[in-house]
This record gives C-alpha cells, sequence and structure tokens, in this order.
C-alpha cells in the first residue's frame, strides 16, 4: 500500500491527472521547475536532486511531523470539506440525513468549551465497568464489553473479516496487540532513544492515570502493582521463531518514583511484548493462519477466554472456529493475566481506554495524549489546529458520507474512465514482462497470468455506497459521536459473519491519498485522490510525469503487490495456497532475498538501519511497479518523439515523475518511529532504493561506476 496521507480536494483546487502529452506554456513552470536541486548529482542521490531544492524551501510545519506532496493536497480539501462541514451545520437539514449527521458531528467536534466541560463523562459507564472488576474473570468479561470501542486490550481486538483460505468465507479473527507502544521492538531495544521513549512512555502513563483520577499508591504497596514472578515453567516467555528469550517482566532501575504507578502496567506490556511476533514474522501468511475451533482454542491456549461465549456475546450465536495469527501470543497473554496483580489489570484497561478516545477528549487530556505520541513519539512541535482534527475524526467516523458528495462534485466518469484505461495498460506491461520471465517455469507462468487478468480494479469511488442509516449523531460530546461511530463499525463488521462476501466494498474513501491491493478479493483499489497532483490541471501533466506518478508509484504498485513475498501466496480467487512450483518458488526467494540485503544495508539515521524482511513486500511492490510503468511509457508518442520537456529527456521526466509522488521531508523522531512500526521504507530509500536496480535509470542519467547509486550487476535485483 502506498505509505501516504488522507488527501481531499474540492471545486478547482482537486486536480486530475490526465494522459495528455502536451508541454506547459510559457507562463506556467514546469513542474518540476521548483523541486531540482542542481547541487547534487542525480546518480548519486536521485531523491535529493529531484526534490531537494522544493524540500529546502518547504520546512516542515511545527505542526506536522512531515511535510510534501500529499500534504499540499490534504490541505486543498481540508479547506473544501470544511466548507461542506460549516454549510451542513448551519443548514435545517431533517433528522437522519447526511447533511444532519455531517452537520452535528462537526458542530460538536468544534465546540471546545462542550468538551472540557463534558471532561471523561463519554466514558463514565466503561470507567465504572473496569472500576468494578475483582478477577481475571471479570476482566475478560469487561474486556469483551469494550471491543466495539477499539481500545486495543489484551490483544488488537475481535474481528470479522474474510478467511484467508476460503476467500468466499468470512471467520473471525484474532491477532496479538494490547501494547501501547505498539511494536514488541521498543520494549527490549537497547538503542538509547528507544530506552528514552520507554521511560517517557511510563511517565506518559502515570500523567493520563493522574488526570483520569487513579490515585498514586503507597510506597508501601507498590509491589503490588507489579506482576509477579512466573512460576509455571511453562510460563517462561520464548519469543516466537529463532528470536532471543527475553525477561518478560523487567523492572528498568532508572524510573522515578513518582512513576511507580505506571511501572505495573509497563511490566505486563512488556510481558505481553515477550511473546509477540516481531514486525516481519507477521508477514508470512501461512505461519499466522492458524485455524482451530474455539473449543479448542479456549482449551490448548486460553482456558480463561470462553471464545465460544464471547461470540455469543457479541451475537454470533453460531460461531465455532477462529482464525488465530499468533497462538503463541494467546497463551501467554492469558498466563501473564494470571501472574499480575489485578489493579494492575485494571490500570492497563482505564489507560488503553482513555487513550482510544483521548484526541476527543477535554483538553487536558488531548494534550497529555499528544506530549508523548505527538511529540515524544513522532517529533512534531503542537496540535494540529482543532478543525483539522476534527475533520480527521469526521473522515474515520463518516468518510464514505463524505466521500459520495465528493465523488459526485469531483472525480466525473471521464476522470473514472481515463485511469481505468491506465490500469488495462500497466496490467498489460504486467503479462509481457511474466511471459519472458526465463527463472519461471509455464506452469507457473500460466497460473500467474490467470491471477493477473482477473485481478479486480476499483477506481475512483464505489459503485454501490454503504448505508449509514444506522449509525448515530448527537449533539452531546465530540467522544460520545466517535464512540458511536466505533460501535457502528464494530456492529457493521459483525453482520458480516455468515453471509456472502461482499466484494464491492471499499476499505478506503474516494478522498483518501492511499491505495490498496487486498489478496482475499485479488482487487486494487484506487481512490479518486491519489490521482492528484496540486497545483496542475491535466492538460499541463506530460505521459512521462503521469507514468511515473499514477502509474507506476500507484497503479503498478499495488498490482505488484498480488505478486509480492505476501500476495504471490494467494490464488486468483483470493485463497491462500500454494501455487507455485517448489524450483519457481526457490528462485523468487532467492532473488528477493538480494532485496532484503539490499534495503538492511540503508541507514536513514545514524546507527537506525532498514529492516529489509518486514519491508520486503512495498520495496518488491515499488520496483514492480517503476518496471511496469517503464513498459507502458515505452508505448506512449512522447517516449517514442524522445523530444525533451523543461530541459528533461522523457525517460529522464518519468524518473522524476515518479520521485514526486515521494516529495516529503520527515522529523528524525519520525522516521526511528517508521522504522519500527512500518512496513514501508522511508521516502528516500523508495525512490533511490528501487532506482539502484533498474537499467534504463542508468541510460537515462548516465549512472556509471563510482556513482554512489551504482551497483554492480551481480548485486542488483533482479526479478520482474
Amino acid at each position: 500500500m502506498k505509505s501516504a496521507l488522507i488527501i481531499t480536494s474540492l471545486f478547482a483546487g482537486f486536480i486530475i491527472i490526465s494522459c495528455h502529452t502536451e508541454a506547459p506554456p510559457s507562463s506556467i513552470p514546469d513542474v518540476f521547475a521548483d523541486k531540482v536541486d542542481s547541487s547534487a548529482n542525480p546518480a548519486d542521490d536521485f531523491f535529493q536532486w529531484a526534490n531537494g531544492k522544493w524540500i529546502k524551501n518547504n520546512p516542515i510545519p511545527s505542526s506536522e511531523t512531515h511535510w510534501g506532496i500529499g500534504d499540499l493536497v490534504q490541505e486543498e480539501i481540508y479547506s473544501n470539506l470544511r466548507k461542506i462541514s460549516d454549510d451542513a451545520s448551519k443548514a435545517n437539514a431533517a433528522e437522519g440525513t447526511d447533511t444532519k449527521k455531517i452537520g452535528d458531528f462537526w458542530a460538536t467536534a468544534m465546540d471546545s468549551v462542550k468538551a472540557d466541560k463534558a471532561g471523561l463523562d463519554p466514558l463514565k459507564s466503561q470507567l465504572a465497568e473496569i472500576n468494578s472488576i475483582k478477577t481475571v474473570d471479570d476482566a475478560v468479561r469487561v474486556s469483551t464489553d469494550l471491543d466495539p470501542f477499539g481500545a486495543d486490550i489484551f490483544y488488537s481486538g475481535f474481528y470479522v473479516m474474510q478467511d484467508a483460505r476460503n476467500s468466499e468465507q468470512m471467520s473471525i479473527t484474532l491477532e496479538q496487540g494490547g501494547l501501547g507502544l505498539h511494536e514488541r521492538d521498543y520494549y527490549f531495544s537497547g538503542d538509547s532513544d528507544d530506552v528514552k521513549i520507554r521511560a517517557a512512555y511510563v511517565t506518559h502513563m502515570r500523567k493520563m492515570l493522574e488526570l483520569v483520577g487513579v490515585p498514586a499508591p503507597s510506597p508501601d504497596n507498590v509491589m503490588n502493582y507489579v506482576p509477579d514472578a512466573p512460576q509455571d515453567p511453562h510460563m517462561a516467555i520464548t519469543t516466537h521463531s529463532a528470536q532471543k528469550k527475553t525477561p518478560a517482566m523487567q523492572q528498568p532501575a532508572d524510573y522515578k518514583t513518582s512513576d511507580k504507578l505506571a511501572i505495573g502496567i509497563m511490566n505486563f506490556e512488556t510481558a505481553l511484548a515477550g511473546n509477540s511476533r516481531k514486525l516481519e514474522d507477521t508477514r508470512d501468511p501461512y505461519e499466522n493462519y492458524n485455524k482451530m475451533s474455539m473449543a479448542d482454542f479456549t482449551k490448548k491456549y486460553t482456558p480463561s477466554f470462553d471464545w465460544s461465549a464471547i461470540a455469543k456475546a457479541h451475537g454470533l450465536q453460531n460461531a465455532d472456529s477462529v482464525v488465530v495469527g499468533q497462538p503463541e501470543f494467546f497463551s501467554s497473554m492469558d498466563k501473564v493475566l494470571h501472574a499480575t496483580n489485578i489493579e494492575v489489570i485494571k490500570n492497563y484497561m482505564i489507560y488503553h481506554l482513555v487513550t482510544a478516545y483521548a484526541p476527543y477528549l477535554s483538553s487536558s487530556v488531548t494534550e497529555e495524549n499528544f506530549d508523548f505520541y505527538g511529540k515524544t513519539m513522532r517529533g512534531a512541535k503542537e496540535q494540529r489546529p482543532r478543525w483539522k482534527r476534527a475533520l480527521d475524526s469526521e473522515e474515520d467516523a463518516m468518510g464514505m458520507v463524505l466521500g459520495k458528495l465528493f465523488a459526485a462534485a469531483y472525480f466525473p466518469e471521464k476522470a473514472k474512465k481515463r485511469y481505468s484505461d491506465l490500469v488495462e495498460a500497466i496490467r498489460t506491461a504486467y503479462g509481457e514482462r511474466i511471459r519472458k520471465l526465463t527463472w519461471m517455469s509455464d506452469s507457473t507462468k500460466a497460473k500467474a497470468l490467470d491471477k493477473l487478468k482477473r485481478i479486480t480494479k476499483k477506481v475512483g469511488y464505489p459503485d454501490k455506497w454503504k448505508d449509514y442509516s444506522k449509525l448515530v449523531v448527537g449533539t452531546d460530546s465530540w467522544c460520545a459521536n466517535m464512540m458511536y461511530a466505533d460501535e457502528w463499525e464494530f456492529n457493521d463488521m459483525l453482520s458480516k459473519y455468515g453471509k456472502p462476501v461482499d466484494r464491492t466494498e471499499w476499505d478506503m474513501t474516494p478522498q483518501t491519498y492511499n491505495a490498496y491491493y487486498n489478496p482475499s478479493n485479488n482487487e486494487i483499489v484506487l481512490p479518486a485522490a491519489i490521482f492528484t497532483v496540486p497545483g496542475y490541471p491535466d492538460s499541463l501533466l506530460d505521459d512521462a510525469v503521469v507514468y511515473g506518478y499514477a502509474a507506476a508509484s500507484t497503479i503498478g504498485h499495488e498490482i505488484t503487490h498480488g505478486f509480492d513475498d505476501e500476495g504471490r501466496n494467494y490464488d486468483a480467487n483470493g485463497n491462500l495456497v500454494n501455487w507455485w512450483t517448489a524450483g519457481d518458488s526457490a528462485s523468487f526467494v532467492s532473488r528477493a532475498a538480494m532485496m532484503v540485503h539490499q534495503f538492511d544495508a540503508y541507514e536513514p539515521l545514524p546507527g537506525k538501519n532498514i529492516n529489509g524482511k518486514a519491508t520486503l513486500g512495498e520495496n518488491i511492490a515499488d520496483y514492480g511497479g517503476l518496471l511496469l510503468g517503464i513498459d507502458a511509457f515505452k508505448k506512449t508518442d512522447q517516449y517514442k518523439k524522445g523530444e525533451k520537456i523543461g530541459g528533461y529527456t522523457p525517460m529522464q521526466r518519468y524518473f522524476m515523475g515518479y520521485a514526486l509522488g515521494w516529495l516529503y521531508s520527515y522529523r528524525p523522531e519520525s522516521v526511528a518511529q517508521q522504522l519500527m512500526l512500518d512496513v514501508h521504507s522511508p521516502a528516500k530509500f523508495r525512490v533511490n532504493g528501487p532506482f539502484s536496480d533498474i537499467p534504463d535509470f542508468y541510460d537515462a542519467f548516465g549512472v556509471k561506476q563510482g556513482d554512489k547509486m551504482w551497483r554492480p550487476d551481480s548485486l542488483r535485483v533482479s526479478i520482474w
């Protein structure tokens, strides 16, 4: 999936890219005129050369953790969505209408006085339920009641989704989670920055609990907040695969006495993290698919969790099986719960619930949440203005309601057809590449071509819109409306169980600057906004820019995901099944390993390298998208004519167009977090990395031995 921001744009601000070849008139600067850093050498650092001037002249705003092309488009869309919301709040709309829901949500979210006055009242009943807990059984029951609110308690949540091995069936799925720092390595890393983050996290949790009104422990009962050491040898925390054994219940010595309240939570989460799989290990679809009966799962792994009863509590009376991502995590989780003081469990649950809704509560809670997750973790200097945060939450709560208006006004049928045709150009190019592969057998090629042919394309916006008539939107509080939305989404998800899979559904709104490939549906989904280039109407964007920016970095990227290290494990029907010969699979793995080694060597920050295994799928998709875009572009008139525009050849502009899609600068803290949590490489390396493997790049920019981006033939990745 393309790693970018949600963007939207309306009226004159929304600009569709075309496939026309036309140089801009002399009065309009070329799209690259304000971006190229002529002091850099494109053969040494293409990203800096193509984007450096713009980055230097456009520093990151203090409220942001990064700044780039997606943010520019986002600004346009924010402005127009604000007008839609303002107008809706002033309209005398009938109850239950989309306009009424948008208007009430917006007006309530913008009322800071109302939020401060409400305090924690929106969470009153949930907090009371947590405070009533006396036993582990109580904690399990309450955590089930909190499932609809996405608080990430104990594990990631109770989901109903397509079964990876039977894409026509909706199955209950459970995954590891429950970590306030989100990724296991944060809890064990010896990196000095990560050690500081752990200490800051403990202090932050203490402050949040103080704001909620949880009393600090006296010195006499501090140790009651620390999980007991496990007595059962089976409780020793061992990690998945060949990871090192780690002490799950450690108490770092550098915590201050004032932070003792949060020590218990930290140790509890450390215990959960100890048997969580690493980021790269969660990407193996076979290892992370473990289907079993609910009775067996309860008996063998989680005796404290009666999953059949939990399913019935959620209204799924006939559920009898569950797909478990990481069974060893759940086994450890159950044991750790029993080894932990019940007050620790309650504090942990309170913290996670309040954190889930912190952005929508009183200013004191919101600011403390931002201070840690925004400033400490990501490097932002100040909160984004309330109106932008309100629009972000409106997108989360009812994005498709806004999307229906957006698509009708700003993505005409002509544009939808244009990009549908571009998908077919890329599909054709991929088919030609597959047929020419020397390392893949004819039998695997036939199945690959069948899968490629059957990839469903969804362009612009859904053909069928989701019904939001049952979504409740009130005027009591911003937080309450987000809770209503979360409950609605949870119930909507549960309603799919036992029903035919709806393959027409979208998981992104039309106004989202992103795209995705869904292996279970064998589909690519390309929201309208992803084709936007800020400031340029389609008549001013030549084919080279379009094929680099849209065809390669988005369309080709997403189609390649169907054949990357994860996607290749799913067949044309979207089922997890091995359709490769053993020899072809071994060849693919060997070739992909070269890309792992290549990206492992990149060091975005001193001492912090890219995780080549975790980012492999995205790196393969970037590489494949570029190759497909090149093949398709070579069939255009612009390429065949070879005329320069803005002083650059067609192929040079193609690579510049691709780099334009990754025009971002990031704060160091944000990059550090991305390296820990994200399966995408930082923007610079999504450009320089795959370019270094592509012969056409060497030809276009005269890259030679001695240049920093030059790689010997023996080390260049060659998959597609």
